[in-house]
């Protein structure tokens, strides 16, 4: 299984506030529909995908014919489950060398998602380089030092304030000239001044186009789920300047309310890569559409 035993956690208590609605109604009627919304919507879930999901399942119990709790169970999994699987877009692509660049406000896990995607590519017996760039965070290479140490990873890192630009610029040489497979880098999260955090992006993308032309690319956005609609925010905010090619959601290990994977997922039609479940370093799981819908009601 992909969730194992705490997928009950990732939806709060959605899946019992859902089972309780239906099996408090003989039949399936408009004040269960309007029950359900109000639901959705204190899961996580937008206004617009929240519409979109009961407009969807009202017309489906019409045309369908159903009936039953059962039924309207199974319909919602399967609306749920479309809306958030984007194909193979999921996962990370397979192709080496591979460069990617995680970025992420400062707090939401962005280094320990480093550290975990890490040690993944390493059981799987790729080599893997870190580069520590985001260098105007006090302590933030020693902290990806850390998890480099653990998982038996090399960091390249220059001293706190450094050009981020030049991190790269080394990493690179560094990982063509040791034929290292996997090159990950770890980027500033300052929201606050958009303009510059653009512009930092931008200088890095062109060095990898001039130093490390062939090589596969990925940009990580790293998420915590218990920031709720925050989170949602930083998803458009970092959409705007960079070219996201998946998210890794954080800190569904405890309450947070896995809606907020639907309304990304909906709203900016973005894949979920990854989900941490726990502070070790194997605590990351692929995302897995099927499997995330059906935890709704914890098959």
């Amino acid at each position: 299984m992909v969730f194992g035993e705490k997928k009950k956690s990732f939806f709060g208590r959605m899946s019992e506030r859902i089972a309780d609605a239906l099996l408090a109604r003989p039949t399936i009627d408009e004040e269960f529909m309007e029950e359900l919304e109000e639901i959705l919507i204190t899961s996580d879930i937008g206004m617009g995908t929240t519409v979109k999901i009961t407009e969807r399942l009202r017309g489906d119990i019409k045309d369908l014919g159903i009936r039953d709790q059962e039924g309207v169970k199974n319909q919602l999994k399967k609306i749920i489950e479309e809306l958030i699987d984007k194909g193979e877009s999921h996962k990370l692509s397979g192709k080496t060398p591979l460069i990617i660049l995680v970025v992420g406000v400062n707090g939401g896990g962005k280094t320990t998602s480093i550290g975990k995607i890490a040690h993944r590519f390493r059981q799987e017996g790729k080599t893997v380089l870190l580069a520590a760039a985001d260098t105007f965070r006090a302590a933030a290479s020693e902290q990806l030092a850390i998890w480099g140490d653990r998982a038996g990873i090399n960091v390249i890192k220059h001293q706190e304030g450094a050009d981020p630009s030049a991190v790269i610029y080394d990493a690179i040489q560094s990982a063509k000239a040791k034929s290292i497979d996997v090159l990950i880098c770890d980027t500033a999260g300052r929201l606050q001044t958009k303009k510059n955090l653009m512009a930092e992006l931008e200088k890095m993308k062109k060095i990898i186009d001039r130093e490390h032309p062939g090589a596969e690319r990925e940009t990580l956005l790293v998420l915590d789920a218990t920031t709720g609609k925050n989170a949602v925010s930083q998803a458009k905010e970092f959409g705007e300047i960079a070219d996201i090619t998946g998210i890794v959601l954080t800190k569904l290990d405890g309450t947070a309310k896995g809606g907020i994977v639907i309304t990304i997922a909906d709203e900016f039609n973005i894949p979920v890569k990854f989900i941490g479940v726990g502070e070790k370093i194997d605590d990351l799981r692929e995302f897995d559409p099927a499997e995330f819908a059906g935890g709704i009601f914890d098959e």
